[in-house]
């Protein structure tokens, strides 16, 4: 039986990844900061490592293990500013990386799974300078140069470079996994709010937005990662990932809308008095994510794992909301 240590266990994404994992004949360690309140599951156990930075002792978890997901990482959180913000990220995303993949190296795993981030080829695909007819061109391809803007992008780009070359030194596989908005069942950030908005009925000024935007849903996101844990191919692999299937923010609400069994309220409300009051109100890189596009091309990952999206786009937001 393989077995697979899981950072952020308790996670957005990590809670079912280790669950799905150790229901396909996989034992999972789930590395948590407390071990309070766990659901229990076969081949599913966890351990309490604290906070993860680069003085956290690894060794004495990962002997005789296989893999290791590192889903763990300093989230993205748009309010956050300071000038020492770039150094509360490399803390845990860069130095807590180089720690875990160092010590796994030498522990003798083979395999280190690495969630990253879009944001590290960067924040948008707008229409380029290049395009013609005002027709969006722009799609991110898993081969371009990496281009992250913000402190998040930018520590997730340094600890994809800290793994390749720790990768090189050992015999240590790595694949990177870079995601778009990852949505489903327990989504948390802006998409929660957005939900929260939708639920109450608000009328939203979005209708006249023409945007594309690629999401991944939940359950195609562990469903690829679970790919990686045993493809031959798989090793050395950056992989962009995405449902293959790019919405605009009006068409997001309105499947969202449909099934809550609500009707969709949306108005028309110029994008240029949007971006004013947006910018009064400091809500630009919030208005951003809603009216700019974001397309992702996910064919190289679909033709190296011989993957497809098993989850429509319809089904996972029924699975988001259902619960709330």
């Amino acid at each position: 039986m393989k077995k697979i240590l899981v950072t952020g266990a308790t996670g957005f994404i990590g809670q079912p990844l280790c669950e799905s994992l150790a229901s396909s004949d996989k034992f999972v360690l789930g590395a948590v900061r407390s071990k309070k309140n766990l659901s229990q599951f076969e081949n599913l156990d966890y351990v309490s490592i604290g906070d993860i930075d680069y003085s956290t002792n690894w060794k004495r978890i990962l002997t005789n293990f296989d893999c290791v997901i590192h889903c763990a990482g300093r989230a993205h959180v748009t309010k956050e500013i300071g000038n020492n913000l770039l150094d509360k990220y490399r803390l845990l995303n860069v130095d807590g990386t180089k720690r875990l993949a160092e010590q796994a190296a030498e522990s003798g795993v083979k395999r280190f799974i690495y969630m990253s981030s879009i944001k590290v080829n960067g924040e948008n695909t707008n229409r380029s300078i290049h395009a013609s007819n005002n027709i969006d061109k722009r799609i991110f391809m898993h081969d371009d140069i990496p281009s992250p803007e913000d402190p998040y992008g930018i520590s997730k780009w340094e600890a994809e470079k800290v793994l390749w070359d720790i990768s090189a030194k050992t015999d240590l596989d790595v694949i990177i996994i870079r995601s778009p908005l990852v949505y489903g069942k327990g989504v948390k950030g802006n998409l929660a709010r957005l939900l929260k908005l939708m639920r109450s009925g608000v009328p939203l000024p979005f209708s006249l937005i023409n945007n594309h935007r690629s999401l991944i849903g939940l359950e195609n996101l562990i469903d690829i990662i679970k790919r990686c844990v045993d493809h031959p191919s798989a090793a050395g692999k950056t992989f962009l990932v995405s449902d293959g299937k790019d919405l605009s923010t009006p068409d997001l609400l309105k499947h969202i809308a449909f099934e809550m069994g609500r009707p969709v309220r949306l108005f028309p409300f110029p994008i240029f008095l949007l971006k004013i009051i947006a910018k009064i109100l400091r809500k630009e890189n919030d208005l951003n994510r809603l009216i700019g596009s974001l397309r992702i091309d996910s064919s190289y990952a679909q033709k190296i794992l011989d993957w497809k999206p098993p989850t429509s786009i319809t089904d996972g937001i029924k699975k988001m909301v259902k619960d709330l």
